[in-house]
């Protein structure tokens, strides 16, 4: 009897192990998402079983977005056409709600969100190769201007860490949409200068990539004034734009106090993209003095002085309910940039020793016409712009390539 009880209890203690090696039936399928085909199309999959309806946002991808399909294990997948080299961001839209690619590890930051990333291979300037690397570092400085702590990204090249001399600097800036994130991330800038640093197009440079935008100091619910109040007087720009005040008081000084760079204007470059461009014409045509290199992606001058008219009622439209607030003053004059920056425009030794302004924008880029204003206002004045009008529009595919074009023009 105590036998078969052992034999009975071992049975259990076998079946109940076994059913605990089992496999679950519930465990969801595994997904590779995205996955990169060799054709460089690009299969995007997302487990969403109680889903109705997955879109993808991914506004870099050429052409339309694909179309998901459920399939029965409950993974909504999709298909995109053939993707050009280079660094993409996206996100799925799962029945209305922005969500990130929870199988991708790979993150992306802009000004106002985390998008998942991907790269395709085949931009030998922008790739991971085998090749000497620089490192790029998140920087966090105490800001006078704005009294707060901020951050900044530094490339700095191969062998600077272990070595004792200094190197020219570069500074690039991001646009509206983006944070010092971006040119290391989707802009793959790290990559780039190793690769123009080590096939000797272009020379070891400190790369020093701030973030342009400020903290908001309008008061909540309102444009100025008082909060909310209807009828308050817009507040005219400010002359100086305070990513100016704070890149020249505290950007530029913390580089100079923590890193080995050269202090001539011949070492010195500013560029951006967008609105990265604009800050960058204005912190040149302020301080050209210590500049000899100026590119503009994308962008143009913040050129014009004119209010902005208000929008008239539609013709026939209905009379409100109640009476009317009073009404909001028209915006003010924007200040006149050729006006504000006139002293650094007509200076003859600054024009003389400027060694390049570079500018270039995509034939579909709606700033196209501002970056041609500029060329022309600047060549008014003497100087001598380089323009180059691309393919493409306002998109990471453009301002990639106008690195890897405008670094080897540096320093040399």
């Amino acid at each position: 009897m105590k036998r078969y009880l052992l034999v009975c209890a071992g049975v259990l203690l076998i079946a109940g192990a076994a059913a605990a090696q089992a496999p679950s039936t519930n465990r969801p399928p595994t997904v590779v998402s995205p996955e990169v085909l060799s054709d460089r199309r690009v299969v995007f999959r997302l487990y969403a079983p109680k889903a109705q309806a997955v879109t993808l946002n991914a506004g870099d991808i050429p052409g339309a977005g694909p179309t998901f399909t459920r399939l029965e294990n409950g993974v909504w997948e999709a298909t995109t056409a053939v993707v050009p080299p280079g660094a993409f961001r996206y996100v799925f839209v799962v029945d209305g709600v922005r969500t990130l690619d929870p199988v991708n590890t790979r993150l992306s930051e802009s000004n106002t969100a985390t998008w998942s990333m991907f790269d395709i291979p085949g931009l030998e300037a922008a790739d991971l190769r085998d090749v000497p690397h620089g490192a790029v570092a998140e920087v966090f400085y105490a800001s006078s201007v704005l009294k707060r702590t901020r951050r900044m990204h530094v490339y700095t090249p191969p062998g600077y860490e272990s070595g004792s001399k200094k190197y020219p600097v570069f500074y690039l800036l991001h646009g509206a949409g983006d944070t010092d994130d971006a040119w290391t991330g989707v802009g793959r800038a790290g990559f780039i200068l190793d690769n123009l640093i080590a096939s000797g197009k272009a020379v070891p440079m400190i790369v020093v990539m701030p973030n342009g935008h400020q903290p908001s100091t309008t008061p909540a619910g309102g444009r100025g004034g008082v909060p909310g109040a209807p009828g308050a007087a817009a507040q005219a720009p400010p002359a100086i734009n305070p990513f100016t005040l704070e890149f020249v008081n505290d950007v530029m000084p913390y580089v100079n106090a923590h890193y080995r760079v050269k202090s001539d204007r011949d070492d010195r470059a500013i560029a951006g993209l967008s609105m990265g461009g604009s800050q960058t014409l204005d912190i040149a045509f302020r301080h050209l003095s210590k500049f000899a290199y100026v590119g503009v992606f994308s962008s143009g001058a913040s050129l014009g002085g004119g209010a902005r008219a208000a929008t008239p009622a539609a013709p026939g439209a209905a009379a409100p309910a109640a009476a009317p607030a009073p009404a909001a003053q028209p915006a003010a004059p924007r200040p006149d940039w050729e006006a504000i920056h006139i002293a650094d425009l007509d200076n003859p030794k600054l024009k003389k020793d400027t060694e390049l302004i570079w500018l270039a924008t995509g034939v579909d880029d709606r700033l196209m016409a501002n970056t041609k204003a500029t060329v022309e206002l600047l060549k008014k004045h003497g100087f001598a712009p380089e323009f180059k009008e691309t393919a493409g529009g306002h998109t990471w595919l453009n301002w990639r390539d106008y690195l890897i074009e405008f670094a080897p023009r540096l320093f040399k």
